[in-house]
């Protein structure tokens, strides 16, 4: 049974990353080769991941190098640092669809790269990254930066049930 996860902010080829979000990693090519490890020990082959933005600092051919190590369908939704590249540069590089734009998944969760304003009424619940290590507090924000999971893609059920739990409390 094919699993839906969701991730954002790997920064591939990043150094400076390591330093800004005290990542654990002495230099980028040892955060890349851990965050490729961490991603396949929970993506299958025949799993979909979206990804929330900010994947790679590196070159057309590092970059599809990486994608083509990493499980799964590949869907990305693009970040501030992805822009600078054409939908089709992304799509080129080895990823099955890329989003320009927010996508509303189960209708509930909207997929986001930056929070979304979300007042207190909204029926969705914003799956975002874009703030790393910090977190926006409220039911209605859910934060899938790699430096919260353990550079781990969350399923869809972590996350829905994350969500159940917290409107119960």
């Amino acid at each position: 049974m094919q699993k839906v996860f969701f991730i954002s902010d790997h920064h591939f080829g990043h150094k400076a990353i390591i330093d800004f979000e005290s990542r654990p990693f002495e230099d980028a090519d040892a955060m890349n080769a851990s965050m490729i490890e961490s991603w396949n020990s929970v993506v299958g082959k025949n799993d979909k991941v979206f990804h929330l933005g900010d994947f790679s600092f590196l070159n057309r051919e590092k970059t599809a190098h990486i994608v083509a190590q990493l499980n799964g369908y590949k869907h990305l939704i693009l970040g501030n640092h992805d822009r600078g590249r054409s939908r089709s540069w992304w799509l080129d590089v080895g990823f099955d669809e890329v989003s320009e734009h927010p996508i509303i998944y189960k209708d509930f969760f909207f997929l986001t790269h930056e929070p979304m304003y979300m007042n207190k009424h909204m029926p969705f619940v914003n799956v975002h990254g874009h703030i790393h290590g910090q977190k926006y507090e409220g039911k209605n924000y859910f934060n899938v930066c790699v430096e919260h999971w353990d550079y781990k893609p969350l399923t869809f059920e972590q996350i829905r049930d994350s969500v159940v739990v917290s409107e119960e409390q």
